[in-house]
């Protein structure tokens, strides 16, 4: 059975969310990512997604829940924070790297936004 289930990872997720998810994939795919990779780095951002529509108290977070164009650094760096405090410094140090993955792809490939969220967003020191 494989690791990588896309419609298990994108579920709950808004169709724009899950349409770049597909995508980037795709893309990951003719990179020859190896799939534990690919889940990795897909996972993060579908749990970013999921923590702006669910989680995040930040009442600005609705559209970046719909859209991942409109996510900003605060949003990751909450999200960071939250992992930090719900999972591990290690787990959040994990998902920055995917996300940094995520947003260059949409940035570079898609030309979907200018400037990436993650461009002054530090990495969580692990202990």
């Amino acid at each position: 059975m494989p690791l990588l289930n896309l419609d298990k990872i994108t579920a709950g997720l808004s169709t724009t969310w899950s349409g770049f998810r597909r995508d980037w994939d795709r893309s990951l795919r003719s990179g020859n990512y190896p799939e534990t990779t690919r889940y990795n780095y897909l996972l993060a951002a579908a749990q970013l997604g999921r923590y702006l529509g669910e989680y995040s108290p930040d009442p600005d977070a609705d559209a970046a829940a719909e859209d991942p164009v409109e996510v900003t650094r605060a949003h990751v760096e909450a999200f960071q924070a939250w992992m930090i405090e719900t999972r591990s410094a290690s787990t959040a140090l994990n998902k920055h790297k995917g996300l940094q993955q995520f947003f260059k792809w949409l940035m570079l490939d898609e030309g979907g936004i200018d400037r990436s969220p993650m461009e002054r967003v530090r990495q969580p020191k692990t202990p």
